[in-house]
């Protein structure tokens, strides 16, 4: 979102909100619930919410909307660290786990690269637990690091910088090797879209964008899958939003 009181502002949910998702998964809300402005609480009023707020003011966090009421949800990763930024929401439907996460940036001078890594190591802890209690999970959100060379408009000029770095793409590498599907790259093979575009140098209009979120899912979802979306028509944050159809 980058801001979600930003984005209500400009109207740019608006359109989100007409393709009548039965789930909305926002990342980078920048604010707690409470700071909800009551002419926007209207839009939410028929879900089910779960805020994850930073406890720093302005800062980070999550927030999942279903029309459904999930059998159980948890919003802690299990380690302080993460938790004060909040940057995980998990819903549990039953039929699979639904997990809104929003991965720490590295940082340009790389000095934040370390506590995403080790964000990266917990949260495949995690989805490694699930699996091995026979859950089946989707990935969702901001996962910061666009994992090949076609994912990003420059990859030459990015390879030493944090989104591109290659221990980052490793730990994509890892998250595929542990049972998950990059379910647009298996659907689209080689096609080329973007979700992340700089605001700077006219980046957008130019597209000259990156691939930063995804949906992983897990490998036995497969079949369920009907379809999934970059909707790079959406304007309204540096952002655009993704979505993914599932069939039971």
């Amino acid at each position: 979102m980058n801001g979600l009181r930003a984005v209500l502002s400009k109207g740019a949910l608006d359109e989100v909100l007409n393709l009548s998702p039965r789930v909305l998964c926002l990342q980078e809300i920048k604010m707690k619930v409470e700071q909800l402005p009551d002419d926007r609480i209207e839009k939410f009023v028929h879900y089910n919410q779960y805020w994850n707020s930073a406890e720093r003011p302005g800062y980070s966090g999550v927030a999942t909307f279903s029309s459904e009421t999930p059998v159980g949800f948890d919003l802690s990763m299990g380690d302080k660290q993460f938790d004060v930024e909040g940057r995980f929401i998990s819903l549990d439907f039953g039929d699979f786990v639904l997990i809104n996460v929003y991965v720490p940036n590295g940082k340009r001078d790389q000095t934040r690269l370390s506590y995403k890594l080790e964000f990266y190591a917990r949260l495949l802890k995690i989805c490694n637990s699930l699996h091995k209690d026979g859950k089946l999970v989707v990935l969702c959100g901001d996962i910061n690091t666009a994992h090949r060379a076609i994912d990003l408009k420059n990859p030459k000029q990015n390879e030493k910088v944090s989104g591109f770095l290659p221990e980052e793409r490793a730990w994509i590498d890892k998250f595929l090797e542990h049972g998950f599907i990059d379910i647009y790259r298996n659907l689209f093979g080689a096609r080329i879209q973007y979700t992340w575009w700089t605001y700077r140098v006219n980046a957008r209009q130019r597209n000259i964008g990156w691939r930063l979120d995804y949906f992983l899912i897990s490998s036995g979802l497969l079949k369920h899958i009907d379809e999934t979306t970059i909707y790079d028509d959406i304007w309204g944050s540096d952002h655009c939003p993704i979505g993914l159809t599932l069939s039971f």
